[in-house]
């Protein structure tokens, strides 16, 4: 069973240890709020905490929330990225939501239940129809977003790859 809570300084050595897990292996660090782009976790969370509301958003961006999923140990496992509205980049390849699973912890059912619990938070900002996007190679993330209702819409080709993009509609 995992939690979703909101980074704070106190996390700041599992955070980076995410980081530095995620470089290591050669792995996206999707969902991460651009963690990847920042020297140090004070000019990651100092751009976090900018972008968590429309008045202080950075150019190009949107807002979004980002959350730290939890184990039972407390022990960061994954992170997840929820951008309160979509932008025309968003909503080819990005959608609302973002999500990663530190390489020694995937198949374990977190993808899963982080998705779930970040679409309990879409239901409490109101966002009813939420778009997840995926590379069409990534069959465990097309998996956790079928689980959590993700109907196809449709894939979009790039030279790079080819994005497949699923619509959950909330109750």
């Amino acid at each position: 069973m995992i939690r979703l809570v909101l980074p704070t300084e106190d996390y700041e050595e599992q955070v980076l240890d995410y980081k530095a897990s995620f470089e290591r292996d050669g792995d996206s660090l999707d969902g991460t709020a651009g963690l990847l782009n920042f020297r140090t976790f004070k000019e990651w969370y100092e751009a976090l905490l900018d972008n968590s509301c429309e008045a202080t958003v950075r150019e190009g961006l949107v807002p979004a929330t980002t959350f730290l999923a939890l184990d039972e140990n407390d022990r960061l496992v994954g992170m997840v990225d929820l951008r309160h509205r979509l932008n025309d980049a968003l909503e080819k390849c990005g959608g609302h939501i973002g999500y990663s699973v530190r390489k020694d912890e995937r198949r374990k059912g977190y993808a899963t239940q982080m998705l779930s619990l970040a679409l309990e938070e879409c239901r409490k900002m109101h966002i009813m129809r939420v778009l997840i996007t995926c590379n069409k190679l990534n069959i465990a993330s097309a998996r956790t977003i079928m689980n959590n209702g993700g109907v196809l819409e449709d894939e979009i080709r790039t030279a790079e790859r080819i994005t497949q993009r699923y619509w959950i509609t909330l109750s």
